[in-house]
């Protein structure tokens, strides 16, 4: 296997896009690999070349939100190094240290933090060896271009303070950053270096991931959950080119040096399974939410005057409403694709995880290999955006590859994805609230009931692991869902309560802002109905009692861009077939992390229940951005995916099986209904970054089910906002 200094040595790069071929890691194995990776040193995210080049060495990855030109943005502006003159090389378990799955975004609020950290302490020492030498104070120095320098014109090169060494150093969380008055780099938006080859067809992702000797293989899912498998009929496929069936338990999977083999032996081979029918059905979701069983009971916020929430049960003027979010699938454009090579001496598994270190222990495991032994690359796939099947997909590669003793690469179908990629949890939530005299919430009570995630869990149960009987974790992972239950508002008392539920009908993950978007689709919706019973503006409303300035000032952003005018909702007039209105809600994400606010200009047709979202302004703040360009398309895409979440996306299921599993019974957001956008980016550069991932994909629903509101005075409160549904509401 290659390791880092030999990488350095050699002057070639591995880069996750995977142009340089990456040799099996049973070639050669990792001498000490995991205690060069200390989180602790700065040779485990830095190395210098001798021409001046900076190696970047990050954990976390570049799954399309723009790490990879952030990344090396942040360690130039410290290192005073072009991003042109840095290399960038993530999430590969041989060469990266563990900073965690890329997920919440926190790539570059902590991932990203770090490498700059890791810059800032390097240059410190740098210019600490150079003051020494030149007989300067450090503060005469700087550090730019491969060399220190001093007003005088003298100058030493990094890598002739290094001495040929690395930086041995130890972290120093201390080192001075740049002040933002010194930025060159970061705060622009320069160019993604990926978007060329995207767009031009010639990047690689790891569906294009080849390897010498490679098969193709295909694992074959039972028609039922939970089914077990009776017999196999190898002859069935006997005549089929090369292909060769692999059993283990009730794990069964086909390989074939030809792909159309593989695909046509995964449909033909006969196989026999058990009858089982262990769910409910997706319309009984929110009877078995009400219903449990529950694990466990949990305030989760408690504040305010305990009297008026007890006042909340007998209240004559209480409003109470009720809220749904379905079991949703990630959806992801590409199915799933992973290649794995194994052998009794060590194996390589290439992915597009987004916790290749944390799945390092998973192949491990399961092919009882040392950690040392196996490396998980990352290698670029279809957008996930939570767990979906890339790591499914890696796993059945993997015993695949074990079984045969070749490489194999896996390729999911439609049906496979969509069927069996783990899937968000569904969400119910109830409120109840009171107003004081002058329309402000008095009291406010939350009770949420959603699927618990299982405590330290190693890593979620995978489908063919459990197929096959070995040892998988007992458990299941749901992400943060109880954050945002309360309004972000002045109120005199809130209750939020988590109803536990154990395990949920399908195998849950976490998906886009978990939890996050069902609640603030609660809150905000549920805001904006104690406006209208209050006969006050929404936009006044809010504003009224926003006690953050951040907050405040991306509320009447999101309301200046859209020409709000102040008026209670719904409107007055609604003239003809076509109905419109507007709506708006505000998220502080996790109560402490980025600021967004959406209006939504909508028109609904009040024939057919149709809605045509027309217009949406969002304004955002998420500190410091070191990427604007990055940062909007960011934000364009947690708008654009969850207009699709909540205008069509539902995952349906009988008491077998899921039912949803092409594109017209899973439709999504289609070219035609992508709406005007316009985005407002507050640039806070005295403020630490925050992540864009998926803040603005919060507020979405709410924003939109109270534009429909205001258009029609019909509230939709259950997610997807389907045409017959609001048909049926409307008539």
């Amino acid at each position: 296997m290659l390791t880092r200094r030999a990488l350095l040595e050699a002057g070639a790069l591995v880069v996750g896009c995977g142009l340089v071929p990456i040799q099996p890691a049973h070639a050669q194995p990792i001498a000490g690999a995991q205690r060069s990776l200390a989180l602790g040193e700065v040779d485990s995210f830095l190395a210098l070349r001798a021409d001046g080049t900076v190696v970047v060495y990050s954990g976390k990855v570049d799954l399309g939100t723009g790490h990879r030109i952030a990344m090396r943005q942040m360690v130039g502006e410290e290192l005073g190094v072009g991003v042109e003159r840095i290399e960038l090389i993530e999430g590969d378990t041989a060469l990266t240290p563990n900073q965690g799955p890329t997920a919440g975004s926190t790539g570059v609020m902590r991932g990203g933090v770090e490498l700059r950290q890791a810059a800032a302490t390097a240059r410190e020492a740098l210019i600490a060896a150079a003051a020494q030498q030149l007989q300067l104070p450090p503060e005469q120095l700087t550090l730019a271009d491969g060399a220190v320098r001093a007003a005088d014109g003298r100058s030493i090169g990094c890598s002739v303070l290094l001495g040929g060494r690395g930086f041995e150093l130890k972290m120093n969380p201390k080192a001075p950053l740049k002040r933002p008055s010194q930025y060159v780099l970061v705060g622009r938006s320069l160019p993604r270096p990926d978007v060329p080859a995207k767009v031009t067809g010639r990047h690689v992702y790891v569906h294009d991931h080849v390897v010498p000797g490679m098969l193709h293989g295909r694992v074959l899912r039972p028609p039922a959950v939970g089914a077990k498998l009776l017999s196999v009929n190898e002859a069935s496929v006997a005549r089929l080119p090369g292909v060769r069936v692999v059993r283990i338990a009730d794990f069964v999977g086909v390989v074939s040096p030809d792909e159309w083999a593989a695909v046509r032996a995964a449909r033909e081979l006969e196989l026999r399974w058990s009858d089982s029918a262990p769910l409910i059905g997706h319309a009984a979701l929110v009877d078995w939410a009400r219903s449990g069983p529950f694990v466990a009971e949990e305030v989760i916020a408690s504040k305010g005057d305990a009297q008026r929430l007890a006042g909340l049960r007998d209240a004559a003027e209480v409003l109470r409403a009720s809220y749904a979010w379905p079991i949703q699938s990630h959806g992801s454009i590409g199915p799933s694709c992973a290649v794995a090579d194994v052998r009794p001496d060590g194996g390589t598994v290439w992915t597009a995880s987004q916790a290749s270190h944390r799945f390092l222990n998973v192949f491990a495991a399961l092919v009882e290999l040392p950690r040392d032994k196996l490396r998980v690359v990352y290698l670029d796939g279809a957008g996930c955006y939570g767990m979906n099947g890339h790591d499914d997909a890696a796993a059945d590669a993997v015993l695949l590859s074990k079984a045969v003793g070749r490489p194999v690469r896996v390729q999911w179908s439609r049906e496979d994805e969509l069927g069996w990629d783990p899937k968000g949890p569904p969400q119910l939530l109830d409120m109840k609230a009171t107003l004081t005299p002058e329309g402000r919430i008095d009291a406010w009570e939350t009770d949420m009931w959603v699927p618990r995630a299982t405590a330290n869990l190693e890593w979620i149960p995978l489908l063919s692991p459990l197929a096959a009987g070995l040892r998988q974790p007992v458990g299941q992972s749901v992400g943060l869902v109880s954050q945002n239950g309360d309004p972000p508002y002045g109120a005199n008392a809130v209750k939020v309560t988590a109803h536990w539920l154990g395990p949920a009908p399908l195998r849950p993950s976490n998906i886009r802002a978990p939890g996050k978007v069902a609640n603030c689709f609660a809150v905000e919706s549920f805001v904006d109905e104690l406006a209208a019973k209050a006969r006050m503006d929404p936009l006044a409303f809010r504003l009224r009692d926003t006690a953050n300035p951040r907050g405040a000032e991306v509320i009447r952003r999101a309301g200046r861009m859209i020409g709000w005018q102040a008026r209670p909702s719904p409107a007055a007039t609604r003239g003809g077939g076509i109905a419109r209105g507007r709506g708006m809600a505000y998220i502080h994400y996790k109560n402490n992390e980025t600021y967004v606010a959406i209006a939504m200009e909508v028109e609904v047709d009040r024939k057919n229940g149709e809605i045509a979202v027309r217009r949406v302004c969002c304004a955002h703040d998420c500190g410091l951005m070191i990427n604007p360009d990055a940062v909007r398309a960011q934000v364009e895409g947690n708008i654009l995916q969850t207009l699709s979440r909540t205008l069509h996306e539902e995952t349906t299921f009988d008491r077998s099986r899921v039912t949803s599993v092409d594109w017209v019974s899973y439709p999504l957001l289609n070219f035609t209904e992508v709406p005007r956008l316009e985005i407002e980016l507050i640039d806070r550069r005295e403020e630490p970054p925050l992540g864009a991932g998926e803040a603005a994909s919060s507020p979405v629903p709410a924003a939109l089910a109270n534009a429909v509101f205001d258009a029609t005075g019909v509230r939709l409160r259950s997610v997807p906002f389907t045409s017959a549904k609001l048909k049926a509401l409307l008539a």
